[in-house]
């Protein structure tokens, strides 16, 4: 974490002290006594003092994570506005779609040309518009500062960087060619995105901090470089022939058969230039946001232009022009960790709708110091599945893409619609999760979630938990075995497409929270013993957090397993073993 001043150190010590949930190596038996409290009480405030809400920040325990928000772990259930729809008169139609999506959280950016049109002139009316209307639709907001880079591009500088070339640098290849893409070594521009980024967090401390509507900030967009593996500028090349800083030895280790320390070349070879480039970037956001934090101390993070996810056990390859050199990809995490101290974490961009690679992108950016949340994802109908996965996993929140009503579909990485069909299938899920989303985020942070969606190939998925473990399958019927059917061929209407997924939370010793759809779900004890279930209440959570019960299911519910249908469902469940 970041240095704070001693006054805030002393008061996040206070809700370190609220937050010390019990941890899972004491056991379920004690998670049972803290569980029902946690189902009648919702969560409270932790006072920063003088009536002002605690500061929103990021925690790690047993290298789990959690977003605190006015004290207590938050699960940001988001939706990220289009690029352009940040202007006033955009935003009744980012308010309509984020409103039927049940979502409690915007991410929209706030660009540097509309922030600061000529040098030292600010502009803020827009932001003043945004967090008001945000406060008036009981929205938190999450800021993308769309500075130096966005999409590695210089689009949403300030005409008075973008077209000064001299006094604003643009990278260069190895024929001292101009790049589309603004250096990280250049002096001026970092002084210059620094200054209107100082501008910014001090007018939202001015604005928002008795209010907390600003949750988190991130800091440029999707930063990289297409096409140029790095800078070859003067000053890039100066500093390429120096030594790896020692901090960055010590979280991105020299390959196998590599010296342990030396220049960028020497140490990492083949992997010299990506590297380096993710260090001159990363290096070049921690000024900007340790500047920012000194004005207002909101969490920080960046988000990565994705490239091919890794697979257990295997290592990176070097790159070869197939993705944007420098960002924070699954395999620089290490040197931006290094790099940017003053970033709390960095999130994948999910545009790969294959469920094999969702999984394995969600497993490279979930580390014991990194903690996951998916900062961007596609809004096609196939990507709501992945909402149950995410948060299963523990994550701090999820976003989907282009939630809005503008006349724009960024189809074919997200849905054809712009209208409501665009929104009804993540707007089912966070419905659901909606009032329990508090109470959720608490028991993720315990380390008691899990998540699964419906893979490509359609096949069952297998959970394990303390002490039990749940099978999972899809396309079934509500009644029966497969085998029980003539045409084997059969199934379920509306499963043509893989659609279903299911969280499960365990809450106590065999008791759990299922929330889920178009899914089968058998839950059994780890160890060859008969169970049977005692309870299986189908209801909801309401706003205090209290259960409330519809009604019980048993007999034809649940003699084939607990089967979620279409329409996503929640079921408290009470498992029992009993003798032979």
């Amino acid at each position: 974490m970041q240095a704070r001043s001693a006054e805030t150190t002393d008061t996040n010590n206070k809700q370190q002290e609220t937050m010390r949930l019990p941890s899972r190596r004491r056991g379920m038996r004690r998670l049972a006594l803290v569980v029902p409290m946690l189902l009648v009480q919702p969560a409270q405030a932790v006072p920063a003092g003088a009536g002002e809400p605690a500061l929103p920040r990021v925690v790690e325990r047993e290298g789990r994570h959690a977003l605190l928000v006015d004290g207590a772990p938050f699960l940001v259930l988001g939706g990220q506005a289009h690029n352009s729809s940040n202007y006033p008169a955009a935003l009744p139609k980012v308010w309509a779609a984020l409103e039927d999506a049940h979502a409690n959280t915007l991410a929209i950016p706030v660009a540097w040309e509309q922030l600061e049109p000529s040098e030292g002139r600010f502009d803020f009316s827009y932001v003043d518009t945004l967090v008001a209307q945000a406060r008036e639709h009981g929205k938190r907001l999450v800021l993308l500062w769309f500075g130096t880079w966005k999409n590695t591009g210089p689009a949403y500088t300030p005409e008075w960087v973008k077209f000064d070339n001299g006094r604003f640098p643009r990278m260069r290849d190895k024929d001292g060619q101009a790049s589309y893409c603004l250096s990280p070594f250049g002096e001026a521009t970092l002084a210059a995105d620094k200054a209107a980024f100082v501008a910014l967090m001090r007018h939202i401390r001015k604005i928002d901090a008795g209010k907390r509507t600003v949750i988190m900030v991130q800091v440029e967009n999707e930063v990289g470089t297409y096409g140029l593996v790095r800078d070859y500028g003067a000053r890039a090349e100066a500093a390429f022939r120096q030594r790896v800083p020692a901090a960055v030895l010590a979280r991105q280790p020299a390959p196998a058969g590599h010296p342990a320390q030396g220049s960028w070349g020497e140490v990492y070879g083949g992997y010299a230039e990506q590297y380096f480039h993710s260090w001159a970037i990363a290096s070049y956001i921690e000024e900007i946001a340790k500047a920012g934090r000194a004005e207002y101390d909101l969490p920080m993070f960046v988000n990565n232009a994705l490239r091919e996810p890794g697979q257990p056990g295997q290592a990176a390859t070097a790159w070869r022009g197939d993705f944007a050199s420098g960002g924070p990809t699954w395999d620089v995490i290490g040197i931006y960790k290094a790099a940017a101290p003053h970033i709390d974490f960095a999130a994948p961009d999910i545009y790969m709708p294959e469920s094999g690679k969702v999984s394995a992108v969600l497993a490279g950016f979930q580390r014991p110091d990194n903690a996951l949340m998916v900062a961007e994802m596609g809004n096609a109908a196939g990507y709501a599945r992945y909402v149950y996965q995410i948060v299963g996993k523990g994550a701090l929140g999820v976003v989907p893409f282009g939630i809005d009503y503008a006349s724009y579909s960024n189809y074919p990485l997200g849905s054809r619609y712009t209208d409501r069909r665009m929104v009804e299938p993540f707007a089912q899920v966070y419905a659901t999760f909606a009032p329990m989303s508090r109470l959720w985020a608490r028991w993720a942070f315990e380390g008691r979630t899990h998540g699964v969606a419906e893979g490509d190939d359609r096949m069952p998925q297998t959970v394990a938990m303390d002490g039990w473990k749940a099978t999972v399958s899809f396309r079934e019927f509500q009644f029966g075995e497969r085998r029980y059917l003539r045409d084997k061929s059969e199934y379920a209407e509306g499963t043509e497409l893989p659609g279903g997924g299911v969280a499960i939370a365990q809450i106590g010793p065999g008791e759990f929270v299922l929330v889920g759809q178009r899914a089968r779900v058998k839950l059994a004890p780890s160890a060859d013993a008969p169970a049977m279930y005692a309870r299986v209440e189908e209801g909801r959570f309401d706003a205090a957090g209290k259960w409330v019960m519809e009604r019980n299911w048993n007999g034809d519910q649940t003699d084939y397993g607990l089967n979620l249908p279409a329409a996503p469902t929640v079921l408290k469940v009470r498992m029992r073993t009993y003798e032979h």
